[in-house]
């Protein structure tokens, strides 16, 4: 359970769009194909660290989706739903920060989900 929460606060970022509506932008290294694994993997890289390190330094958003982690997926939703109205700056924020993977999902036609992006990890780190 302790990697889903971590790999859930790395990713969340994609859920929270989904959650609450619908940067320290990071966009594939020039040599990476975008639509190839190795595009896909800089451009998650990159989004991850960025989101890692807003929610360092925005221990609200941080705590709210690391309980999310654990909770029930209705009690999940309404609880990231409530925190990011109350606080749209973040959301945005954090809707700057996962737009390339908005951009690598409209440019591929794929739809690259945080949890497509936890199997992988899993699988690769058995």
């Amino acid at each position: 359970m302790k990697l889903f929460a971590t790999t859930v606060r790395r990713s969340v970022i994609g859920t929270v769009g989904a959650c609450v509506v619908g940067a320290c932008l990071a966009v594939p290294a020039a040599h990476a194909a975008p639509c190839k694994a190795s595009g896909f993997a800089e451009t998650a890289s990159g989004v991850l660290n960025s989101a890692g390190g807003y929610l360092d330094v925005h221990p609200g958003a941080d705590d709210v989706l690391t309980a999310a982690a654990n909770q029930p997926p209705d009690v999940a939703r309404t609880s990231v739903r409530g925190y990011f109205l109350a606080h749209p700056g973040e959301y945005l924020d954090l809707q700057k920060i996962v737009q390339p993977l908005k951009d690598v999902k409209d440019q591929c036609g794929i739809d690259l989900t945080p949890a497509q992006l936890a199997t992988l990890f899993e699988a690769l780190s058995s």
